[in-house]
């Protein structure tokens, strides 16, 4: 697929999956609200004495549990788009509560692998190196390992592998075969998307706080969607 069917697929994939949208609103919605709750009574702890502080610090616990487990649930579906995308299914995935927060912790992995090593590289060529040698390489190093995080990513959603994910050699080459340029256009296209989308809601909430808030909240996940079904149509012919 050229960049302009990738995006084009991508921005009409939420609109041909409602149900899927709107499950995956409610699951933001979900953890907004246990968020927030769960601040509100971490803050009552501190304000407390006794009894009224452990069971306020006893929800918070839970709160923070359940937000946890959310969060984990909704990266874990996001990553089921990507897979669905590299399938070139037009449907949306299913909620399957194990599958997803199992995906989520190895995609933890995978995001600190990816980011850890550079880290350490540049740390090492540190000592050697003057400041703005070093700069120019950190920002190379940076750009490479955080395109190879996504095609580790893609990895992972179509082999269900945390090895083949964490295979980095594997992940860079898989940039070169999906094309340096092909990858970099969609990435740059989608997040102007994005941006002009976040500007237009953001305009016409303006009027009042709470619709920009729900519109807000509606768009963020709409570009969860569209984002990680580029990701998948991209990787689709690797």
């Amino acid at each position: 697929m050229n960049v302009g069917e990738i995006i084009g697929d991508a921005l009409a994939y939420p609109f041909h999956n409602i149900k899927a949208l709107v499950l995956f609103i409610i699951l933001a919605i979900i953890a907004a609200i246990i968020g927030g709750t769960t601040v509100i009574s971490l803050l009552g702890v501190s304000a407390t004495k006794g009894v009224s502080s452990f069971a306020l610090g006893g929800v918070g616990i839970i709160g923070i549990l359940v937000f946890i487990i959310v969060m984990f649930l909704i990266e874990g579906y996001a990553l089921d788009i990507v897979k669905f995308g590299i399938e070139r299914r037009n449907d949306g995935p299913g909620i399957d509560i194990g599958r997803q927060i199992s995906n989520a912790i190895k995609l933890i992995a995978v995001d600190i692998a990816y980011y850890v090593v550079p880290a350490i590289i540049i740390f090492v060529l540190g000592i050697f190196l003057r400041n703005w040698i070093l700069s120019i390489i950190s920002i190379i190093l940076f750009i490479i390992f955080a395109l190879a995080n996504f095609m580790a990513r893609c990895r992972l959603a179509k082999t269900d592998s945390l090895g083949n994910a964490l295979s980095m050699g594997e992940a860079i080459g898989d940039i070169s075969r999906v094309g340096l340029g092909k990858l970099i256009a969609t990435v740059i296209l989608v997040v102007i998307i994005a941006v002009i989308i976040v500007f237009v809601v953001r305009l016409v909430g303006s009027m009042n706080d709470i619709l920009s808030d729900i519109l807000l909240g509606i768009t963020s996940v709409y570009l969860i969607f569209f984002w990680h079904r580029a990701i998948g149509l991209l990787y689709s012919d690797v």
